[in-house]
C-alpha cells in the first residue's frame, strides 16, 4: 500500500499559479514539483473555478455568519420567554378575594 502525500494549501496555489501563468508546460511545473501532471492540472482547474470566490468570500461568509448568530439568538430568546413565562406561574400569588 502507497503512503498518500498530503499537500498544504500554498503549495497547491504556487503550483496552480504556475499552471496559469502559462510560461512552462504542465510536463515540466509536475518534474519541478515533484507531483503528476494531472495534479497539476487539477489544481489549476479548481483555481480557475473558484476564483471568483475569492473576491465576493467575505461577503458571503459574514451573511452566512450573520444568519446563524441571528438563529441562535432568536432561539435563546424563545427558551427565556418560556421560563419567564414558567417562574410568572410558579410565583403567582393566589388571588384573594
Amino acid at each position: 500500500m502507497k503512503n498518500r502525500r498530503k499537500f498544504n494549501k500554498e503549495f497547491k496555489a504556487k503550483v496552480a499559479i504556475e499552471a496559469i501563468k502559462g510560461q512552462r508546460t504542465a510536463n515540466e511545473i509536475a518534474q519541478e514539483f515533484g507531483i503528476h501532471v494531472s495534479q497539476v492540472n487539477e489544481w489549476k482547474k479548481q483555481l480557475v473555478e473558484g476564483a471568483s470566490g475569492v473576491f465576493n468570500g467575505a461577503q458571503e461568509n459574514s451573511q452566512a455568519e450573520y444568519e446563524t448568530e441571528r438563529e441562535c439568538l432568536y432561539s435563546q430568546i424563545g427558551k427565556l420567554q418560556v421560563e419567564v413565562d414558567w417562574l410568572k406561574k410558579k410565583t403567582a400569588l393566589p388571588s384573594v378575594r
